[in-house]
């Protein structure tokens, strides 16, 4: 009997394993430097001229992050000093040792623009386009990094002075109104309840979503607050693959719910064919919802109860009830007409009442009445808690991220220049997943022609 050998899959780490030339060139073969070039170019030949190689230098940006160099002033020790690092990076041996400030403009030149982020998505496209993203599950989670700069202090307000007791008197009462109403008038989208991006387009999410860093807080796994001031960042994740669909940063103050329309308009403009999305109990929100159901997608959001008491005849799991009390089952879900469907429980087969007419065979109910209570497949269901449990996958590109893609490490000040550092974090990602399954997919095809027919 012939020996099987199961072959192992080529991961990130292997990528990483490799030899330096081989890992940039499968790393950088993802990359346009074309359009990223354009952005940091001289827009006109007028002026003295630039001497900088520019793809070089944005190599070596990326380059920093894989080699773990916390700092600028460290890749410029690298570049001066490793010959073999600088050649791979695309730097000619003529050109004129870098400075600090030369990096420093070309950052603050890419922070102005979204052309990592285009990038990314072009790449998304290219792996869908492969073969390498077939799944059709979006996991989405937030996970919240330090800003470089020190919080502010903190500034004394002055004490307000007592209300006026009794009620209001009618011009008080109108000069109240108007200011209540322009404040609500002059309100950002991200400022609104989460209902209000629904109506958005896309770029105005992303051109609105609040960037500057900001306290933020959340319950530790103690279940006490942890405080900390800078940034979030918000992904979708692709359940199966695990690559970043879409990425955002907001502010550390931003709820997590707010973030999520962006992510989900942005996956819809990339025409990625998504049927469930799965979101933690802080995304419970109607309109989160609704603009799953838009996308034609189930929704798997752990429920968040809120002051809500319980619906009589149903479980806590809203699945109807008998006149015992037990749940009935679920059973299927009619894409036609929208509607689940629910099925006698276990315990009706000995109970004297299965016969009675106060004992249903059958619920069906339309998702559209309740889209929190009535989903597909329906809460609680053994379906439901493995959709859920793909929850997971977006947790571990977090720890992927915080851990070996240096997503703590913002060595930038203000907003923009910490999300182009998402940015390129992101785009890296996505690259070594890209180039280790191209690998991958090479030597199972070599592993193939070499088997005797």
């Amino acid at each position: 009997m012939p020996i099987i050998r199961q072959v192992s899959l080529f991961g990130i780490q292997e990528l990483y394993d490799l030899e330096p030339t081989q890992r940039y060139e499968a790393i950088f073969s993802a990359l346009d430097l074309e359009k990223i070039v354009a952005v940091v170019s001289k827009k006109s030949w007028r002026g003295a001229p630039v001497e900088l190689n520019y793809p070089a230098m944005v190599c070596s940006l990326i380059a920093r992050l894989v080699e773990r160099i916390p700092t600028i002033k460290d890749l410029l020790k690298r570049l001066k000093n490793d010959l073999l690092f600088r050649v791979n990076c695309g730097f000619l041996i003529s050109d004129d040792v870098l400075s600090e400030a030369s990096y420093s403009r070309m950052i603050q030149k890419l922070s102005v623009s979204d052309v990592f982020d285009q990038e990314n998505d072009a790449m998304i496209l290219q792996a869908l386009t492969e073969g390498f993203i077939t799944d059709d599950h979006v996991a989405i989670d937030a996970s919240h990094f330090e800003a470089r700069d020190q919080a502010p202090a903190k500034e004394e307000k002055p004490k307000p002075e007592p209300k006026k007791r009794g009620r209001k008197t009618k011009a008080e009462q109108a000069v109240f109104d108007q200011l209540k109403k322009e404040t609500k008038l002059n309100q950002t989208l991200f400022e609104k309840e989460v209902a209000a991006q629904l109506d958005a387009t896309y770029e105005e999410l992303r051109s609105e979503i609040p960037i500057e860093p900001q306290w933020g807080v959340k319950k530790n796994s103690e279940g006490k607050n942890a405080y900390w001031f800078g940034y979030k960042a918000h992904l979708a994740v692709g359940t199966k693959s695990q690559y970043i669909f879409q990425s955002l940063m907001s502010s550390g103050s931003l709820h997590d719910s707010k973030a999520a329309i962006p992510l989900l308009k942005g996956i819809e403009k990339l025409g990625l064919p998504i049927q469930v999305g799965c979101m933690d109990a802080g995304y419970d929100v109607p309109a989160i919802y609704q603009q799953l159901f838009r996308m034609n997608a189930q929704s798997v959001i752990a429920y968040n109860k809120r002051r809500e008491q319980e619906v009589p005849g149903f479980n806590e799991h809203f699945a109807p009830t008998c006149v015992k009390e037990h749940a009935y089952r679920y059973d299927s879900f009619d894409p036609r007409w929208k509607t689940i469907k629910f099925t006698r429980p276990k315990e009706c087969a000995d109970c004297p009442l299965a016969q009675d007419s106060l004992c249903q065979k059958t619920f069906k109910f339309r998702i559209e009445s309740d889209l929190r209570r009535y989903t597909a497949p329906a809460r609680g269901s053994t379906k439901w808690k493995a959709l859920f449990a793909e929850r997971t996958a977006v947790e571990r590109v977090n720890a992927y991220l915080k851990e070996f893609f240096q997503f703590n490490n913002v060595r930038h000040r203000h907003g923009k220049k910490a999300k182009l550092h998402l940015s390129l974090i992101t785009f890296l990602f996505n690259a070594s997943k890209l180039a280790a399954e191209r690998i991958n997919r090479l030597l199972q095809d070599k592993m193939a022609n070499q088997q005797p027919a």
